[in-house]
């Protein structure tokens, strides 16, 4: 899928959980969602593109709920 459109995607999700008043339940919003919602290949696709330096358009709220977040959005494997 492209870039563009997963940052866009994802930046939708943050628009959405940007209005929870308590900080840290909109970065566990946004990071369930992903988790829960996106393909295991859509969420790899994204994560790439940020630790290659990419995404820069991404929102404020998701980057720290990647950064944050992490382990729970893309868990390690068993």
């Amino acid at each position: 899928m492209n870039t563009d459109k997963l940052v866009h995607m994802a930046n939708q999700i943050g628009a959405f959980f940007e209005g929870d008043p308590d900080r840290e339940a909109a970065l566990d919003g946004v990071a369930g969602h992903l988790r829960r919602f996106w393909d295991p290949r859509m969420r790899r696709e994204l994560l790439s593109c940020i630790d290659a330096g990419g995404a820069e358009s991404l929102a404020p709220l998701v980057r720290e709920a990647i950064a944050r977040r992490r382990q729970l959005i893309d868990p390690p494997p068993s």
